[in-house]
């Protein structure tokens, strides 16, 4: 069995919000970044703006990972199949020139089946936590742009691009684990698993922290730059600034490749095209 990668992409969202706005955005929902206390103040007074400073802010890219993997197996076996008579008063038949006695009102007869058997895999896995976020498909529809070259060179001067934290070559095991099949056949005609799609997708955030000075407290609101929606937050990302990204190291599916296969399996994996050659960035 041969298992084909495709071409490994990066892709980039551009932000639909400028930082102005954002900023206004996070002001005016501040209070939610202090969920538990805005709560309980609320029923006393309502806060004033005075009491609210902004501390830091952060114009970051997430990432996450959309790997679609797909096979399909063709095959034929023999069977033996039982076949209901027409009523109690049949007792024999005949099928192609063959004869076959009727026992409990039923014939039993070898067939070849003709079998096709078609699996499908397709996760959208957050690159910071590695759970699979379905809702991450929203973002497709949005129109990036596949990036051609190094990373920070396609981002505004001053962002932080944060690293994954999920190893593509982990997410690809799962997939892959759920195509490749045990097949009960005689004859294999056609068995072919595929990795279609292996993307990293960089989508833009805003981060806002805020201090509550009256109660001495912090807390974070994070604006989604291409839809607008607001969340209170529980991590910056400050660490990650000016740092830049292997880009070789995030497809680096050779290295990983021995742990996608089956144990003791006799399983090529063939990538199709590494994301960037080091020699090239130079």
């Amino acid at each position: 069995m041969q298992i084909n990668v495709a071409d490994q992409r990066i892709l980039l969202f551009s932000d639909q919000l400028t930082p102005e706005e954002a900023k206004q955005k996070s002001w005016e929902k501040k209070t939610m970044a202090f969920d538990a206390i805005s709560k309980v103040t609320s029923f006393l007074s309502r806060p004033k703006d005075e009491d609210f400073e902004l501390v830091y802010q952060e114009h970051r890219y997430q990432p996450f990972w959309h790997v679609v993997a797909k096979a399909r197996y063709v095959y034929e076996r023999t069977a033996d199949y039982q076949v209901e008579v027409s009523g109690p008063e049949v007792k024999a038949v005949t099928l192609q020139k063959t004869k076959y006695e009727v026992t409990n009102g039923h014939f039993h007869t070898s067939v070849l089946e003709h079998c096709q058997q078609d699996e499908e895999e397709e996760v959208f896995v957050s690159g910071v936590s590695g759970h699979t976020q379905p809702e991450l498909r929203k973002y497709l529809s949005l129109s990036p742009t596949v990036v051609k070259g190094k990373l920070e060179k396609s981002v505004p001067e001053g962002s932080i691009l944060v690293p994954p934290q999920a190893r593509v070559s982990a997410i690809m095991r799962d997939s892959l684990s759920k195509m490749i099949k045990g097949i009960q056949a005689d004859k294999i005609l056609e068995e072919e698993v595929k990795v279609e799609c292996v993307d990293l997708y960089y989508r833009p955030v805003y981060a806002f922290q805020y201090r509550w000075k009256s109660k001495g407290k912090e807390g974070i609101i994070e604006i989604d730059g291409l839809t607008g929606e607001f969340r209170s937050g529980n991590r910056t990302f400050k660490e990650y600034f000016g740092k830049v990204l292997d880009q070789d190291f995030l497809f680096d599916l050779g290295a990983d490749a021995a742990g996608i296969l089956i144990p003791g399996g006799s399983i090529a994996v063939k990538v199709a095209k590494k994301y960037i050659d080091n020699k090239k960035g130079k």
